[in-house]
C-alpha cells in the first residue's frame, strides 16, 4: 500500500554564508516529498551529531566544522518540508 506525500518542498529556502551574502551556499528544490525530505534532515542530524562527537573527541575541528554545514543543510530541507506543508 502506498500513501500520498503530505506535500512537497516549497524550494524558497536557502543557506547563506556569512553576512551580506547575495548567493546562496546551497538551496532546496521544489517539488521533492516533504516525507521523504524530513526523513533525511532527520539522518543529515544524525551524522552531523556523530561528526560533532568524533571531532570534539579526537580533538578535530575539522570534523566540528564540516558537521556545522551538515547541520545547516538538514536545518534547509526541513525548514522547506515545513514551508511546503504550511501551503
Amino acid at each position: 500500500m502506498t500513501t500520498e506525500p503530505t506535500g512537497f518542498t516549497a524550494g524558497k529556502t536557502k543557506f547563506y554564508q556569512g553576512t551580506q551574502q547575495t548567493q546562496p551556499l546551497f538551496c532546496i528544490e521544489p517539488g521533492i516529498p516533504c516525507d521523504h525530505a524530513r526523513a533525511q534532515a532527520s539522518e543529515l542530524m544524525g551524522y552531523a551529531q556523530e561528526l560533532t562527537i568524533s571531532g570534539l573527541m579526537n580533538e578535530n575541528p575539522k570534523l566540528v566544522w564540516a558537521a556545522y554545514y551538515l547541520g545547516a543543510l538538514a536545518k534547509t530541507l526541513m525548514d522547506d518540508a515545513e514551508a511546503g506543508m504550511a501551503k
